[in-house]
């Protein structure tokens, strides 16, 4: 009874503290005077052929949807990487979206827009099954542009509510609760796969649950 009021308990504070997260959350943003810049920020935008023809709105309207952004301190994006035991400096890479199928039907894109896209399978692990992600055909109409980061606004505080998310954090940690608190969540949640449990697809054992002499029987009427 005890082990089971600790695990309500905890399940409680799980719950109090999601739900200050969410007013937390709910408090909106406020304009910073003055904005500041924090570092560069880069996207794809459309080349300038491409803007200046008929069908530019097309394509932007693609774009607006399979676009990614990048953030870094340096202006030209340089990253150190480690080549034949030397350090070296190159660009940071970036490309546009490779959205799974279950995104793409969520992107809604119209049949014109479909046509531009190829779909393309990929493996995690030779013996495991593919994935299908979709790729935008024509890339070249893109190319990559270096924006200034400014930081124009910031969340809203309340120091009562930051007071008690942080309260609720300390007490976790410092009791070493968080991982119980989390494998208790996730099992309330249904996550039985990640439990170990569930998993359609695993081999079912045929000795599970079965007695001994059972066992012992079938296996002599299979020798015989």
């Amino acid at each position: 009874m005890q082990h089971k009021d600790f695990e309500k308990h905890l399940l409680k504070l799980d719950r109090e503290w999601r739900s200050l997260r969410q007013k937390q959350r709910n408090l909106g943003w406020e304009p910073l005077v003055p904005p500041f810049q924090r570092g560069w920020k880069r996207t794809f935008v459309l080349r300038d052929d491409v803007a200046r023809s008929k069908d530019a709105a097309f394509f932007q309207a693609i774009l607006d949807k399979i676009n990614t952004r990048a953030w870094s301190h340096r202006k030209n994006f340089l990253v150190r990487k480690r080549k034949w035991g030397k350090k070296i400096y190159v660009v940071k890479g970036q490309q546009l979206q490779k959205p799974y199928q279950w995104e793409f039907n969520k992107m809604n894109f119209n049949e014109k827009e479909k046509g531009y896209f190829d779909m393309e399978f990929h493996y995690r692990k030779p013996h495991e099954k593919p994935y299908l992600r979709y790729v935008f055909r024509d890339s070249w109409r893109f190319v990559l542009k270096v924006h200034p980061n400014m930081i124009e606004k910031v969340e809203r505080k309340d120091p009562e509510l930051d007071a008690a998310i942080q309260y609720i954090d300390s007490y976790l940690r410092r009791n070493d609760y968080e991982g119980k608190s989390y494998r208790l969540v996730r099992s309330r949640n249904g996550s039985r796969i990640w439990r170990g449990k569930g998993d359609k697809d695993a081999e079912i054992n045929p000795l599970k649950n079965k007695p001994l002499y059972r066992i012992i029987e079938e296996t002599r009427e299979e020798l015989l």
